[in-house]
Formats: structure tokens, C-alpha cells, sequence
């Protein structure tokens, strides 16, 4: 019994006289046998702790939006080099992204030309893209009375009209850029290739709405309007002419040579194309004396 307590005691000296005095209190007997499952937590927390030191922190870097003692504007961000582009930005072709070219006299000019092929695939992205941005207003025919029209909005552009058809394909491009009247511009909701695929479309749906049976080529078989909405269930009216609502609101007064407000060009060749609410239109400008005339 002696013994056995001796080495109990021996064990219990041992126990308290741990490696280090702070970890003496977490040892704990079982059985016993001393458990330093606490110990090696306290060692971890221990060792983290130490591991906790401002090197990684305190490096020399540039934090973006922030100051720097490295350069002597005390400026971390640098200023852009003078005339330099970022990549993928240059916008080289001016045409390509205005719709425009600067003429001799200094003026914009629209042309009659696309930058790049219309192909099918460029018809059918135009297709899809004035189907959703452009047709609440100038419907899907384009002509002016879509569903906003009907609720109330100012009539929007008939595509169709003679205005329209003798503008350039490169003036729709510059009011969708630039909006126009009542017309917002939608360059945000169009990026430079969509707003030229729409462009090419409205040429394509003006030749349609247009077109006549003898463009048809041979073999291809032409409904009538009416057939086609009887085949439909849809009412006799559908083939008729669509009416202005009589909700709609009639653009104030202004030079109608130039067509409506909403596409007027870009450059207008009237001056005093804009005139101002409830002024008169102006008059016509006398036609020349004859030649014969003159030398008299």
C-alpha cells in the first residue's frame, strides 16, 4: 500500500509539473491518467496568436481609390497617357458607331449604305430586336400605331410614308442613337450592330409592306390579306387599313416638310424645321422665274 501511494504521489507530481506553468491548470486526471486535450487546445490558440504579425498587412502595394506615398501627388491611381485608347475602344470606323460622316461644308451626312452585309442573319437579329424595342409604338407593319399609340401615346413615325422612304438606312441608325420628339434615344438598350440590324430590317419591312405581286418569284404562291385572316379567325377588319385612335396626341405644329417629329434627320435641310408650339406653318417658297423670263 505504501508503494502504490508513493507512486500515485509521484503521478501527481507529475501531472502538476507540467511543461509549462500555464498549462498545468488544464491538465485533469481520469482513471488516473492525466488528459491534455485542453493543453493542446490552449497550444493551438497559442500558436495562432503568434501567427497574428502585420507583415502580409504592411507590404508595399497600391490600393485602388486610395492615396500612396510612392508618387508625389500622393495619387495611388495614375492618370491616363494624353491621346491614349483603352483596348477594344478605338471605335475606328466613326461610321460604324455615329451613323454619319462629316461632309466638305462641315455638316453630318447620312448615307444610304450599311457597314457591313445584310445578310439573313442580320434581317432576323433586326427582326427580333425592333420587335421588342420598336414595335410597342410603330407596331410590327411600322406603321406608327402600335399598342402605345392606342392607349394614348403621340402617334410614332409611319415608316411607310414618303418621309421615310426617302430617308437613308443610316437615319435610323442616328435616331435610335439620338432619340428624337417623343422618341427616346435607345442606344442603351441597342449596342451599334443592333441598332444598324434594325436599320437594315425597317428597309426590309418598307419593301414588303410595299411590294407587289409581280416582285413575287415565279412559283411562289400569294395569299390575299383577307383569306389569310378568314384562315385565322380574325375579324374582316384586320385587312383594312388601321385607323389613328382617337385618343391619340397630335404632335404640336412644326414644318411638315420635314415629316414628324420623331425622325427628323440630322441635319435638317429647313432650318426652321423646329418651330415653336402653335406656330404657323410656314409657306412655301416661290418657284424660280423661268430662264425665258429673266432675259426680259
Amino acid at each position: 500500500m505504501r508503494d502504490r501511494d508513493q507512486g500515485s504521489g509521484i503521478r501527481e507530481q507529475r501531472a502538476t509539473q507540467a511543461p509549462c506553468p500555464i498549462l498545468a491548470t488544464f491538465y485533469c486526471r481520469k482513471g488516473g491518467k492525466a488528459q491534455p486535450l485542453a493543453a493542446l487546445f490552449a497550444i493551438s490558440a497559442l500558436l495562432l496568436i503568434a501567427g497574428c504579425r502585420q507583415d502580409m498587412q504592411d507590404q508595399p502595394k497600391l490600393i485602388p481609390q486610395r492615396g500612396s506615398n510612392l508618387f508625389a501627388d500622393h495619387r495611388g491611381a495614375r492618370p491616363q497617357v494624353v491621346n491614349t485608347v483603352a483596348r477594344g475602344q478605338l471605335k475606328e470606323d466613326s461610321y460604324f458607331y455615329t451613323g454619319v460622316t462629316e461632309a466638305a461644308n462641315g455638316y453630318r451626312e447620312e448615307h444610304d449604305e450599311l457597314p457591313f452585309p445584310a445578310t439573313i442573319d442580320v434581317l432576323k437579329r433586326g427582326q427580333e430586336r425592333f420587335n421588342i424595342y420598336c414595335s410597342p409604338c410603330h407596331s410590327r407593319v411600322g406603321n406608327g400605331l402600335g399598342e402605345i399609340v392606342m392607349r394614348g401615346y403621340k402617334p410614332a413615325a409611319n415608316l411607310h410614308d414618303q418621309v421615310r422612304l426617302a430617308q437613308p438606312v443610316s437615319h435610323y441608325f442616328y435616331v435610335m442613337t439620338h432619340g428624337y420628339g417623343a422618341m427616346p434615344d435607345y442606344a442603351a438598350q441597342l449596342t451599334p450592330a443592333d441598332r444598324w440590324a434594325v436599320a437594315a430590317y425597317i428597309r426590309a419591312l418598307q419593301l414588303s409592306q410595299a411590294a407587289k405581286e409581280s416582285d413575287v418569284p415565279s412559283g411562289v404562291e400569294v395569299k390575299n390579306l383577307k383569306d389569310v385572316a378568314e384562315s385565322g379567325n380574325l375579324p374582316a377588319s384586320f385587312a383594312e387599313p388601321w385607323p389613328l385612335p382617337a385618343t391619340a396626341v397630335q404632335p404640336y405644329a412644326h414644318d411638315w416638310k420635314q415629316g414628324w417629329p420623331a425622325n427628323a434627320p440630322a441635319n435638317p435641310a429647313d432650318p426652321n424645321q423646329i418651330a415653336k408650339p402653335g406656330a404657323a406653318k410656314p409657306a412655301p417658297a416661290a418657284a424660280p422665274a423661268p430662264a425665258a423670263a429673266k432675259q426680259e
